[in-house]
């Protein structure tokens, strides 16, 4: 997580977004890692919310938070393999790609912009299944607890 260690130096305050359906297998993996990180995190310099399938509707907590860094985790396809992960510029091609969500990350980030001064990244994972009641995938499982465990070993040095 080299990468994310750097996007966070001199982070003074982070603000995480977990986005998601729990309902659709895979797709759960931003809000279960941001419900997971609630438990697990006590550094008054980081706050975690579980924006759902709808980050947008978030707009004003997050400028309310006015956060120097923002991390959005989603389940995005990329043509990667199930469970690979990819830290990546939310106003770049993956901030416009495949979701079941509705507004492009790549406009929320934008229009956060125009009222924040934060650094932005997305942590993407590959789905493998996002029908309707399934599970989620065990692929999907190891690399939320991989991602859970790294992001809080990093943001606990902030």
């Amino acid at each position: 997580m080299h990468e994310l260690e750097e996007f966070l130096q001199g982070a003074k305050k982070v603000l995480i977004c977990g986005i998601g359906n729990d309902m659709r297998g895979d797709d759960a993996l931003g809000v279960y890692i941001a419900e997971e990180l609630k438990k697990r995190i006590k550094n008054p310099k980081v706050t975690v919310l579980n924006c759902g399938e709808m980050p947008e509707s978030y707009t004003g907590r997050i400028i309310r938070e006015n956060p120097t860094h923002v991390i959005f985790i989603d389940a995005v396809h990329f043509e990667g393999k199930p469970g690979e992960i990819v830290i990546a510029d939310p106003e770049g091609t993956l901030g416009e790609a495949y979701s079941t969500h509705k507004m492009p990350l790549k406009l929320l980030v934008g229009y956060l912009k125009q009222n924040l001064d934060a650094k932005f990244t997305l942590i993407g994972c590959q789905p493998k299944q996002t029908g309707l009641f399934v599970e989620m995938s065990e692929e999907i499982k190891k690399s939320a607890e991989l991602l859970i465990n790294a992001l809080c070993e990093v943001l606990s040095s902030i």
